[in-house]
């Protein structure tokens, strides 16, 4: 058996084993946030290439994987009977990220602090890990459409018709009624990364935990393929519905119609897009159809979570190579502190500042590997090893009274608190994660 609990199909899980393939992808979604936020320009030539396959994709993915956390820390595909109190810790949860959230958006860094619209996407994910699979898996195909379809036909109603999404919410939030309504509307709907568009990803990955197990033989196969066609069938069905379906057609009247602004631009569909920081605006029922980043359209939901699938299959199948596992090794250190790189790398995006840049991005990543693998060393024998943030956040979460349940196998550690997963993004649709 490999170190974080990789199997044969004939060994069964041992307890207190983490799927080091999740921490490793969750890294990878980490870099691409660093990416986002202070490395160089997206260009289409030589390395940025890199940048151009990252583009858009950081939050999606790191979202998806929350889903699929909550879903391991539950039982996987043998899900656990819901403990006593855990709707009690669920709040906890949201509330700290709520507070964190909120706290981190007053640094004014440039980065729209994802952490808050965490807390909504784990608070609606609670009724969900109830549902049996293939309900759940029902739900998460229909959110992926129905969310963009529903926040194209509400934005008109809230003032949203041609642009004012992309937002994010501050103290304001909780210091008056008009705030809390306002954050309301932006966590809901008009934000950076609202529950509408956003919270498909973490149902998808929680159906994802309920049908692979990610330590069995084979799962890398279905993980890359149904990934890959997913990722092909996103981008190629929207370049079809645009190119032959005339549907860019469409877009350029509505452009002329209602943004003016947008029709001498080299490109006036990534002009439009680019004012709304990403989301579409509700001019045409034509921009459902685009697949570009932050663009949240049903194509661009699909195409995210076949890239998260094949990242997650890519991971399984380079750890389970001896040596690239001791390579991963501290890769995976970072994923398992996510929440707490994320907290400390806003906070030095606001205090130093940085030119965005090669030199910057390697910095910051070279850094986070360092720093991650010392304070895992130094704390290997303590709670502390989980990180910082992680450690404080579980110290103050109620101890829920887990039913007593026969088991006819080991029973796997829960592959990672959902809250490690996190991440951000920033005022423009580059300077996003």
């Amino acid at each position: 058996m490999r170190a974080y609990g990789h199997t044969t199909a004939a060994t069964p899980i041992t307890p207190g084993k983490r799927l080091f393939s999740v921490d490793a992808a969750r890294a990878i979604a980490v870099f691409a946030m660093f990416a986002a936020h202070i490395g160089p320009p997206v260009e289409r030539e030589g390395p940025g290439w890199l940048l151009v396959a990252f583009d858009g994709r950081a939050p999606a993915i790191f979202t998806l994987i929350a889903g699929l956390s909550l879903t391991l820390s539950r039982g996987g595909i043998r899900p656990r009977p819901t403990p006593a109190g855990a709707l009690r810790g669920t709040l906890v949860r949201c509330a700290v990220l709520a507070v964190l959230g909120l706290a981190l958006t007053e640094l004014r860094s440039g980065i729209a602090v994802i952490l808050t619209f965490f807390a909504v996407y784990f608070l609606a994910a609670e009724p969900l890990a109830r549902l049996r699979t293939r309900p759940l898996i029902a739900v998460a195909a229909v959110s992926a459409v129905l969310g963009p379809v529903l926040s194209y036909v509400l934005g008109p109603s809230l003032g949203y018709r041609v642009i004012g999404r992309g937002r994010y919410p501050g103290f304001e939030a909780v210091t008056s009624w008009s705030g809390f309504l306002d954050g309301l509307d932006t966590l809901l709907l008009s934000g950076a990364y609202p529950w509408l568009t956003y919270f498909p990803y973490v149902v998808i990955g929680m159906a994802l935990g309920r049908v692979a197990d990610l330590a069995r033989p084979g799962v890398v196969r279905r993980l890359v393929g149904w990934g890959g066609l997913a990722l092909l069938a996103g981008h190629g069905l929207s370049a079809l519905a645009l190119g032959p379906g005339g549907g860019r057609e469409a877009l350029l009247r509505a452009i002329a119609r209602s943004h003016a602004f947008a029709v001498a631009a080299p490109d006036p569909v990534e002009a439009v897009l680019a004012k709304q920081a990403g989301a579409i605006p509700s001019t045409s029922w034509a921009w459902l159809l685009v697949d570009g980043p932050y663009s949240q359209t049903p194509f661009e939901t699909v195409a995210n979570a076949g890239a998260g699938l094949v990242l997650l299959g890519l991971a399984v199948a380079a750890c389970r190579v001896g040596g690239v596992e001791l390579l991963l090794r501290p890769l995976a250190v970072v994923g398992t502190m996510g929440l707490s790189v994320y907290v400390v790398h806003v906070v030095a995006r606001a205090e130093l500042r940085p030119q965005h840049g090669w030199a910057a991005l390697g910095a910051f990543c070279g850094v986070s590997l360092v720093a991650c693998s010392v304070w895992a060393y130094v704390f290997r024998r303590t709670a502390l090893r989980r990180g910082p943030l992680e450690w404080a956040l579980h110290l103050v979460m109620p101890k829920p009274e887990r039913a007593a349940v026969r088991r006819t196998e080991p029973e796997r550690e829960p592959e990672s608190e959902p809250v490690a997963v996190a991440g951000g993004g920033g005022a423009t649709v580059r300077e996003r994660s």
